[in-house]
């Protein structure tokens, strides 16, 4: 890929692309196929730290590689008293443990669909999560919710009330239990608070069953539409590809066309 006309108009973007690795091997071969940067699953913080850390090390001194993080699944979304004995600790350790690779943005799912989850439960969620981002912003962290099937409406009072903290979009989840894709509202209403976007496809849906992170292409997302209109606010950051390695690449052409065509 070095050294193609693609990769020199991709470079004039500035936009970086990288993909999503759940284990040290698919970090390797990230690094191994080019791309600059890796999002890393962390499940267990004592577990990264003990096994993974130095490894990672190596990886990156010899690729010129960065690191992204990607938290555990929230676990119980519907009581609040259980994240915080179990989810938040966790997430204190994994931000500790970040440090040693020197990342600084971890993204984490925190489901707030007012459909779904008491008004009650996402108040009290709303703390959690204010006393999770303080710990990441101390720690030189951008703390990044990511949308599950929440609407721009969702994430709001989150951004009114809880100052510093970031949004990872995932335009894949933005398709399921939507008419529209809701990427289109979080850019228009909240793009200020967006460091970080997810890109994977599917067909749409009603379910959890439904987010099948198919190759960009394979299903019925318009890409085009939702990348234009991202860029054309300004975004310039990181976007993950969140499909399985052997797409990576065909993933960052099918990108690159889209972006190389709006400019």
């Amino acid at each position: 890929m070095a050294g193609s006309e693609g990769d020199r108009g991709w470079e004039t973007l500035k936009m970086k692309i990288g993909a999503r690795a759940h284990t040290v091997s698919e970090v390797k071969e990230i690094a191994q196929q080019g791309f600059p940067f890796a999002e890393i699953s962390i499940l267990d913080a004592e577990r990264f730290c003990k096994e993974d850390v130095d490894v990672l090390k190596r990886i990156r001194d010899e690729t010129g590689v960065f690191y992204l993080a990607h938290g555990p699944e929230e676990g119980n979304a519907f009581h609040p008293d259980i994240l915080e004995r179990k989810l938040l600790p966790e997430l204190r350790s994994i931000m500790d443990c970040l440090q040693l690779l020197s990342i600084d943005v971890l993204t984490i799912h925190f489901w707030m669909d007012e459909r779904f989850i008491d008004k009650s439960v996402i108040d009290e969620k709303i703390l959690l999560l204010k006393d999770i981002n303080s710990y990441a912003l101390n720690k030189g962290i951008h703390l990044c919710i990511e949308n599950l099937s929440e609407s721009c409406r969702d994430f709001l009072p989150l951004f009114q009330q809880i100052e510093g903290l970031s949004m990872t979009l995932d335009m894949g989840h933005g398709e399921l239990l939507s008419k529209t894709n809701t990427a289109y509202g979080f850019i228009t209403t909240c793009f200020d608070r967006i460091k970080h976007v997810h890109i994977h496809d599917n067909a749409g849906g009603n379910s959890p069953a439904d987010d099948l992170h198919l190759p960009l292409g394979e299903g019925r997302i318009d890409f085009s539409s939702i990348l234009l209109d991202l860029t054309g606010k300004g975004y310039d950051n990181t976007i993950t590809l969140e499909v399985k390695t052997d797409y990576i690449a065909d993933g960052k052409a099918f990108i690159e066309n889209i972006l190389l065509q709006g400019e």
